[in-house]
């Protein structure tokens, strides 16, 4: 049923079958310019308005008014068609509630949570990016520790040993320099593999039981 209302609409909102279809009903008396020596009657002569290139109508004032004001009745009649089933919708979404009450909480809750659900695949998503662009991050610092000149080490104050964990040893204007252009020109790629395999450093012991203990460093 839905395909073809939307033909039918479309149709009447085109207004080219309306000009076919309804060019005979209109009084010529209307309009100016109606071509008067053709010896057709009217009813003929009106039937060919919807034809552009018939050589009765040397001048195209008189076909354009009719078509244009055949094409209004048209659009008119698509419209309001258009706005009887969006009126019906509207107030049948209004009025079903109110004998079907189960239905409507069913309703309701699904859109509820299909809202939830966006909002908490967004967040997700969000989440998931800030993680893997931080894996990302530091895994291109790590990775070009061993191409920074060392600098002489200096006896740790307070709270330097953590900030240490942040600056991945670049302590100086010329390193980060050297690391924002190597960022720029060879970035690496979405690939956070390498922390995951990489070795790690333990510290093993036994217990008292002779149980082995390890312990990340």
């Amino acid at each position: 049923l839905l395909a073809p209302m939307v033909w039918i609409l479309v149709s009447l909102l085109d207004g080219k079958c309306f000009v076919c279809a309804f060019s005979i009903t209109v009084d010529p008396k209307h309009f100016s310019g109606m071509p008067n020596n053709t010896g057709l009657d009217i009813i003929r002569l009106m039937a060919k308005i919807p034809c552009k290139e018939d050589p009765i109508f040397h001048t195209q004032a008189f076909r354009k008014a009719v078509s244009r004001y055949l094409q209004c009745w048209s659009q008119a009649v698509g419209w309001g068609i258009l706005l009887f089933f969006i009126v019906l919708g509207a107030v049948a979404r209004i009025i079903k509630p109110c004998f079907d009450h189960a239905t409507f909480l069913q309703t309701r809750y699904w859109s509820n949570y299909l809202d939830i659900e966006q909002k908490l695949f967004d967040e997700t998503c969000c989440l998931h990016a800030r993680d893997f662009a931080r894996k990302c991050v530091i895994q291109f610092f790590e990775s070009i520790q061993g191409d920074v000149p060392p600098c002489l080490p200096q006896p740790p104050h307070s709270g330097e040993e953590e900030m240490e964990d942040f600056l991945h040893g670049i302590t100086r204007l010329d390193q980060v320099d050297k690391v924002l252009e190597t960022w720029y020109f060879s970035k690496p790629e979405l690939d956070v593999t390498k922390i995951a395999t990489r070795a790690r450093i333990c510290i093993a012991w036994e217990d008292s039981k002779g149980k082995t203990h390890y312990s990340d460093v």
